[in-house]
């Protein structure tokens, strides 16, 4: 499904976070109106638009708080929230521009101020890990305290804990499971303000998760669910396999191996002459076709940023670990693997998870027809929330 743009990564950036407007993340007109005066592929003029049009509503959020509006500043201020985030999201090409804190901040800032306006049943949080912590939202069904199933929710290569409430929180919550969401290394805030880059060994984050969810008393720890999107379904696949307390988990989408995408993503002479060990040609040929790609640039430049790494010959090196290969019978809870048959990033991955894993499965294909073939389902929110907690459900109660 494409909106308003052509290029095909500007589209599904686009579609990602118009399908916040289920919940009241962002809204069509806002959306397609800023998005109607950027010209395709262009990154700066992305920045500029987005930016603008998250002051605007900013101070239209703010407007409404002076004058004792909470409802409208409340909602202002999260579509706010998002347009800092859509702004911030082609900077990473620079790693020093200064524009990726204070974006990242404003976007965190405007959101916060929606939460402390929602009340008790969003709870901010810090999650111990490593000699420091990870940020995080507890959301509640209620704020009576009663213990509930528990969805423990994380993004991949490119979220921010902001967006996490629109994919996993608020469709946790109407169905009665608290939801805890958090940013691990390489993603939001642990990657922009502690300069965490991504680890292969996710259970080593999940794992703290778990513990800090067991902690509290409103939280039923023998129904605790694993939710990982985009990247997220490999790196929650590969936790699931060493951290053995969920009933079940989801992979929205399944991803088998994190090299193999960029194989099929990175021009083909640029892959043969990092075989063949030569740094330097793979590298001059990945730059002379980013012009020409915007999904190859954006996912160079956030590569290389994400995972703390100088040149394409070390993000391919560095991601010869994300794959769970050697891993993926170990997992023992249910699963549920997510496929979108539009899917820009990992075609094909999905149905290999799926054929590998030896835990009880089931496999669901988004498509056009119900135009929920964008990766991750962007767009169609609704639909994808409907199966996996429909399933998520079953699976707890049998």
């Amino acid at each position: 499904m494409k909106v308003v743009f052509k290029d095909d990564h500007f589209a599904f950036e686009l579609v990602r976070n118009l399908g916040f407007m289920y919940y009241g993340g962002s809204d069509l007109g806002e959306i397609v109106a800023t998005g109607s005066k950027i010209k395709e592929g262009d990154f700066e003029n992305w920045f500029d638009e987005w930016d603008k049009r998250a002051r605007r509503t900013l101070s239209r959020a703010d407007d409404s708080f002076s004058r004792g509006h909470l409802v409208s500043a409340r909602e202002a201020y999260l579509r706010a929230s998002t347009y800092f985030r859509m702004a911030e999201f082609y900077l990473h090409g620079n790693p020093d521009d200064p524009r990726i804190i204070s974006e990242s901040r404003a976007s965190q800032k405007a959101y916060n101020k929606a939460a402390d306006l929602t009340g008790p049943t969003w709870e901010r949080v810090e999650i111990p890990y490593d000699n420091t912590t990870l940020p995080g939202y507890f959301y509640k069904v209620d704020n009576s305290g009663e213990p509930r199933p528990t969805i423990i929710f994380h993004g991949g290569f490119d979220s921010s804990l902001e967006e996490l409430f629109y994919y996993g929180g608020a469709p946790a919550n109407r169905r009665g499971f608290n939801c805890l969401t958090f940013d691990g290394p390489g993603q939001g805030a642990p990657m922009r303000e502690q300069k965490l880059p991504f680890r292969y060994d996710w259970e080593k984050v999940v794992t703290p998760a778990v513990d800090y969810a067991l902690s509290r008393s409103d939280v039923d720890g023998s129904n605790l669910v694993l939710i990982g999107m985009s990247l997220g379904g490999y790196l929650a696949a590969r936790a699931a396999a060493f951290e053995h307390r969920f009933r079940a988990c989801v992979f929205f989408d399944g991803v088998y191996d994190f090299h193999e995408s960029l194989h099929k993503l990175l021009p083909a002479d640029a892959i043969a002459a990092f075989e063949a060990g030569d740094s330097d040609r793979c590298q001059e040929i990945v730059e002379a076709a980013m012009p020409h790609s915007t999904p190859l640039r954006w996912a160079v430049t956030q590569g290389t940023w994400s995972l703390d790494v100088k040149t394409v010959a070390d993000l391919l090196e560095i991601t010869k670990a994300y794959t769970i290969k050697d891993v993926i019978k170990q997992i023992r809870s249910p699963c549920l693997v997510l496929e979108a048959t539009g899917d820009i990033f990992f075609v094909g991955q999905p149905q290999r998870v799926f054929d590998e894993l030896t835990a009880p499965k089931k496999f669901v294909a988004f498509t056009e027809e119900d135009g929920a073939e964008n990766h991750c389902q962007s767009g169609a929110l609704a639909f994808k929330d409907q199966v996996v907690f429909d399933w998520i459900d079953e699976t707890l109660k049998s």
